[in-house]
């Protein structure tokens, strides 16, 4: 089963996969929050890696 601290471990894994960013370049939580609105489940699996980066970057922190 799929839930919320199970969807922000992806996302937090994704993000610090390739070793150039962490968590803490991100706004992880919005980030969790609009994935989760767009595709309505916690399975982030289920969405296309484009789409995840788009929202992503969107809520990168400068």
């Amino acid at each position: 089963m799929q839930t919320c601290e199970s969807a922000t471990a992806y996302v937090i894994a994704a993000l610090e996969a390739k070793g150039t960013a962490t968590r803490e370049d991100f706004d992880v939580p919005a980030i969790v929050t609009s994935v989760q609105s767009v595709i309505d489940s916690w399975d982030f699996e289920i969405l296309e890696p484009q789409s995840f980066w788009r929202i992503a970057a969107s809520y990168l922190r400068v």
